[in-house]
Parts: C-alpha cells; sequence; structure tokens
C-alpha cells in the first residue's frame, strides 16, 4: 500500500498548492476595489514586464514565422497547394503560437523575476517589514504584479501576431518567390475577428497565471537562499506547464 500512499500524499499537497493559488489570487482581486492603487508601481511593473520583454519576443515571433512559412511550404508544395503558406501562418500565429510562445516566453523571463525578487524580500524579512509600517505587502507587492503581467501580455502578442505574419511574408515573398498580392489576398481572406479575440483572450489568462504563480510562489517562499533558489524553478515550471495545459481547454472552449 505504500504506493497508494505516495499517490494520495502526492494528490493532497497538488490539490493544497492549487487552493494557495486561488486563495492569493482571491485576496489579490479583493484589493481591487479600494485605495490605494499605487499606480507607479503599476506603470513600473508594465515597463519591466512588456517594454523590457519585447527583444526575445520580438526575435521568437519573427523565426517562428519565418520557420512555420518555410515548412508549409514544403508540405503543400507536394500537393500544388503552396498559396495556403500564409493561411497556416496567419492562422497558427493568431489562434496557438503568439500567445503559447509569448507565454512561455515571459514565464520565463517575469515569471522567474517575480519569484526571486519576492523571494528574497520574504527571506530577508522586508515582507514582514511592511506590516510594521502599515503597509499591506499584497496591495503593494502583488497587485501592480498581477495587473502589469494580465495587461500587458495581450499587447504584446499583438505585436508578436504581427511580426510573425510578417517574417512568414519575408521568407515567402523573398526567398520562395511567392506573389505578395497572393499572400496578402490569402492572409485577410480566411482570417476572422474571433481568431484575432481568442488569441488576446488566452494572451490574458496566460498572463495573469505568470502573475499569479510567480507571485505566489515567491511571496510564500522558505528557506533561505536556497529557498529563492526552488521557488523561482517552480514558477517557471508551474507557469510553464499551466500555460500548455490550460491552451487546450481554452482552445476546446473557444473552438470547439
Amino acid at each position: 500500500m505504500s504506493w497508494l500512499q505516495a499517490f494520495g500524499a502526492g494528490v493532497e499537497a497538488f490539490l493544497a498548492h492549487l487552493g494557495l493559488y486561488a486563495s492569493f489570487l482571491g485576496r489579490t482581486i479583493k484589493r481591487m476595489g479600494s485605495r490605494p492603487w499605487y499606480g507607479s508601481l503599476i506603470l513600473q511593473q508594465a515597463e519591466m514586464v512588456g517594454v523590457q520583454s519585447l527583444p526575445v519576443v520580438l526575435l521568437t515571433a519573427l523565426f517562428t514565422g519565418m520557420v512555420l512559412a518555410l515548412q508549409s511550404y514544403i508540405a503543400f508544395h507536394r500537393f500544388g497547394a503552396e498559396s495556403m503558406v500564409a493561411v497556416v501562418v496567419s492562422l497558427s500565429m493568431l489562434r496557438e503560437l503568439g500567445p503559447v510562445l509569448v507565454g512561455l516566453m515571459v514565464s520565463g523571463r517575469v515569471g522567474a523575476s517575480f519569484a526571486a525578487e519576492l523571494g528574497t524580500m520574504r527571506v530577508s524579512e522586508q515582507i514582514d517589514a511592511l506590516w510594521t509600517l502599515s503597509t499591506d505587502p499584497v496591495r503593494y507587492l502583488i497587485l501592480p504584479r498581477l495587473l502589469a503581467a494580465t495587461l500587458m501580455l495581450p499587447l504584446l502578442v499583438i505585436v508578436a501576431d504581427m511580426i510573425g505574419i510578417t517574417g512568414g511574408y519575408v521568407i515567402s515573398v523573398l526567398m520562395l518567390h511567392q506573389n505578395p498580392s497572393v499572400y496578402i489576398d490569402k492572409t485577410t481572406l480566411y482570417l476572422q475577428l474571433n481568431d484575432f479575440y481568442s488569441g488576446i483572450i488566452k494572451a490574458g489568462f496566460f498572463g495573469m497565471l505568470i502573475g499569479l504563480i510567480g507571485c505566489t510562489e515567491g511571496f510564500h517562499c522558505r528557506g533561505g537562499a536556497a529557498g529563492v533558489g526552488r521557488a523561482t524553478t517552480r514558477a517557471v515550471v508551474i507557469a510553464s506547464m499551466s500555460i500548455l495545459v490550460s491552451d487546450y481547454f481554452l482552445t476546446a472552449w473557444m473552438f470547439g
């Protein structure tokens, strides 16, 4: 029965961790309805999440669009359907690759940063010191980060979608010698507003997950410097897995 006990302990730990995330999210949302809102901190975190993530997001989106166009052309060339490359690139970027890849990149950068910053503040007792100064740590530290991640990720995805589609256009027209007018016509002909909105909704949800998981792991960090390292690792791994798992359920809900 030892394996059953171990399985039960694992399920119990998972549910307890899930409850911790839900409770922490509820505490943070509860603070949104009252002041102070620390607008300057929200803008500061938005700059860190959005502007400072642009280089890695642009590079990822550009080469994703380029390699997607190249691989699609190779496959469609066997059936004489090269004109469909534009459809595959645009739909893939808007619906899936844009929000998912941006979410994964940002989780590795921003989620780790949130966990490391808050974890360091926890083990050095800076968070406890905020209580002595009559400052709510959740409102002062967590709320700006959660709002910044939730609001900035959709903007990053919009930029990534444009860059990815542009990268596919460059490869298709300049390297594969497709007709530029046909590429643009195919891109716009089969796209619908629902394709765009679905990616934006996913991006907002992924941003909330990244902010929530990174902040929760850092805020409840224990064990000194080693604990900060473990919290940072957990934040990145759990956020990345949550993005991939939730992407399936969001896609099934939107297009099922």
